[in-house]
């Protein structure tokens, strides 16, 4: 079974109305999960609605019942770690256990400006990544008091209580696709290995290094699971695929869009999944178009998901 769920852009024009009615539609028409972007804004003005990640992601933990649910990612120049993984902690508990925890180092200049949200270079919010992801592994799975000192975030005897009811908390999930600094962090911590509009032939190159480098840390390779977010431009049927076409600029880049009627999608999807993809997060931009989520759930989430 190859999980399909739905990801959207939280800064492009999210409000309560809208994620209530998309999380319900997620949690009763059999997609696997729901992932959303953590962003105070749209990277270009004007700015537009933006419901706050966090906020709704513990709401997601009481409104759904069946799918998993998390960040596609939380920048750790948001939020102090050790107070956003106490968040986490707490909505996994929440939702029995639902959540996937998403870390990243941020990326968008003007949202840190607008908000007065100091924007480092890249290497110190991959230093404070790595503080972060230590901290957050450190407080989930000690039963004892933690005390570490970073290059940017330290603890002086701090615990996580009550203790996560998840034996290590939620799982932890890195974004992205570079070989020299991502891959060797998602060996390191992660759970999950997430990448981002990647095409099937360096997926399968990426997933491969990952197997490489968890084998030197002694950890099998289902230690992590392998997953892919791209965009989705689904037609219902051949006249409306010819429609789609004709009224919007669809991106060819290889790896950026599965497109077309729900056989080409699961021609497409089955590429990653050959290439060892085991989740396939949608990247779903009509967050009113709830009559094509339903089409696509009936049409091709049966050819990947286990029935009964």
């Amino acid at each position: 079974m190859t999980a399909i769920g739905l990801m959207f852009e939280g800064q492009e024009g999210l409000t309560w109305d809208r994620w209530k009615r998309l999380l319900h539609a997620a949690d009763t028409l059999g997609y696997q999960c729901v992932f959303r972007s953590d962003h105070f804004t749209n990277p270009n003005p004007p700015d537009i609605e933006s419901l706050e990640a966090w906020v709704s992601l513990t709401y997601a933990a009481s409104a759904t019942s069946k799918i998993e649910f998390g960040t596609l990612v939380s920048p750790v120049t948001f939020r102090h770690p050790a107070m956003l993984v106490r968040t986490a902690a707490a909505v996994d508990d929440l939702s029995g256990g639902r959540l996937v925890f998403g870390l990243g180092a941020g990326w968008q200049d003007r949202e840190h400006h607008n908000f007065g949200v100091p924007f480092y270079d890249r290497k110190t919010r991959h230093e404070m990544l790595r503080d972060a992801l230590e901290i957050s592994t450190r407080l989930l799975n000690s039963d004892t008091p933690v005390s570490y000192t970073g290059k940017h975030f330290a603890l002086d005897g701090a615990i996580l209580l009550p203790r996560p009811q998840r034996k290590g908390g939620p799982k932890i999930l890195i974004g992205g696709n570079g070989p020299k600094w991502t891959l060797p962090l998602v060996a390191e911590f992660a759970d999950e290995w997430n990448s981002v509009y990647t095409d099937p032939a360096t997926f399968r190159e990426r997933n491969t290094l990952l197997d490489e480098l968890l084998s030197q840390r002694n950890r099998a390779p289902s230690e992590v699971k392998r997953s892919l977010m791209t965009h989705v431009d689904f037609a219902k049927d051949d006249a409306d695929w010819q429609r789609i076409k004709a009224e919007r600029s669809l991106d060819d880049t290889p790896g950026r869009t599965f497109k077309g009627t729900a056989s080409m999608i699961i021609d497409q999807i089955g590429a990653y999944v050959d290439a060892g993809a085991e989740r396939i997060m949608l990247q779903w931009g009509q967050l009113d178009d709830l009559d094509r989520i339903e089409a696509l759930a009936q049409a091709v989430l049966p050819h990947f998901h286990a029935k009964g």
